[in-house]
């Protein structure tokens, strides 16, 4: 075997293990694992008690994770769902969101405070798919018209935001003309392969292969699946995009071309799930942690009160547009819980800026401030719309009058 170290993985590992399953058995403490898991790489990284360095194990996993991630992400989103009133709606949301966005970028810019505000309007305008409809899953809202409107609302906030990322801040391609040449031939060859996979999924003998191999030790449709994301994320990188983009266009390309999965195959999803929440992902999240730069964080006040401008400014930037969902999302404490939970965003933040600090387009206390604000999101706003949703629900059902019979 080569010449490698396992110890730094083993102890990332047993936190990746340890953080949901200590949130499991205090139940009441509702937190996110994935903050717990980067508060505690932080904890034993460079930045805390030095037991972890991102070494070359942890740094390739950590990688593939965050593809993983961004390809789970991709699953999640219902194209068929984008339309109507629905996308409107969510397409205006965004437009406000990112005319805000510039808006703070400039000031902070102004003040000092930012070298590249466009790309701290792109850090800002994203909002985090996936950490967002579990939120809506387990509140019982994902199915209503609030659910679609507030993943619609993500869904778009994450495909723009990934998009511009790729345009403006990669640095494989020069010319912003060039970078949309190279955008429009990547959507193209993206479309070739989702009608070519399609394609093959109708053909009978195809089909009947890997139904025959899905479930055996081959995991055919986990392979291919792979396949797929490493393929995309490999093609994006020779069109000088950011990979993320890849991983995120993957799983949505098997989500299109992956219709009667309830029908042949209904553990597939469970399984690749499996791998990337299960493995890869935490190993990420954790990764993030160690690679979080405490000391520049705290070397001066002013750093210090970054954090909650920034946590500030991803509420007003993603929360006021969605004043505009009022009379669809059902009243004032839906409308506020949504605002609420479009303002989540913490995966897209640690991509953003290690992208941002590696082309020197933002300095390592602006990242560390910003990834700070978006744990306070993930900590903080998904539990306060949870709560309002909750009271709005208590609130409709009907008060009991007294002497009354149960059932009456």
């Amino acid at each position: 075997m080569p010449d490698v170290s396992f110890s730094g993985l083993l102890i990332v590992s047993a936190v990746a293990f340890g953080a949901p399953l200590l949130l499991g058995l205090f139940p009441r403490i509702r937190l996110p694992a994935v903050v717990l898991e980067i508060v505690v790489g932080i904890a034993i990284g460079p930045s805390g008690l030095r037991w972890v360095t991102p070494d070359l194990p942890i740094s390739i996993l950590s990688v593939i994770g965050l593809a993983f991630l961004l390809f789970l992400a991709g699953l999640e989103v219902e194209v068929d769902r984008l339309r109507g009133r629905l996308l409107t709606l969510a397409g205006a949301s965004f437009v406000l969101s990112f005319g805000l966005a510039l808006v703070v970028g400039f000031a902070m810019k102004a003040a000092g405070q930012v070298r590249s505000p466009l790309l701290i309007a792109i850090v800002l305008v994203a909002t985090s798919l996936g950490l967002v409809i579990p939120v809506l899953k387990d509140a019982g809202q994902l199915a209503g018209t609030f659910g679609q409107l507030v993943v619609a609302g993500s869904t778009i906030a994450d495909f723009g935001a990934v998009i511009m990322l790729s345009l403006f801040f990669s640095g494989a391609a020069s010319g912003l003309g060039t970078k949309l040449i190279l955008l429009g031939g990547f959507v193209l060859v993206i479309a070739a392969i989702g009608l070519a996979v399609g394609g093959a999924a109708r053909s009978i003998r195809l089909s009947a292969a890997l139904l025959r191999l899905q479930d055996t030790t081959a995991q055919i449709r986990v392979r291919g699946a792979v396949l797929l994301l490493i393929g995309v994320v490999a093609l994006a990188e020779r069109f000088g995009l950011e990979t993320i983009l890849g991983a995120f266009m993957a799983g949505v390309v098997l989500r299109l071309v992956d219709q009667d999965r309830m029908m042949t195959h209904p553990n597939f999803r469970v399984k690749l799930e499996g791998i990337g929440y299960g493995f890869l992902v935490p190993v990420f999240f954790v990764t993030s942690g160690l690679r979080f730069d405490l000391h520049a964080l705290f070397s001066s006040p002013s750093t210090v009160l970054r954090v909650p401008v920034f946590l500030a400014a991803l509420l007003l930037v993603r929360g006021v547009p969605a004043a505009l969902y009022r009379t669809e999302a059902g009243g004032p404490r839906r409308t506020v819980a949504a605002g609420l939970l479009q303002a989540t965003s913490l995966p897209f933040i640690v991509a953003a800026t290690a992208i941002g600090v590696g082309l020197g387009e933002i300095a390592p206390a602006t990242a560390a401030a910003l990834v700070a604000a978006g744990l306070l999101s993930v900590l903080l706003f998904p539990l306060i719309a949870i709560t309002l949703l909750r009271e709005r629900e208590a609130g409709r059902r009907p008060v009991p009058v007294a002497g009354a019979e149960p059932g009456r």
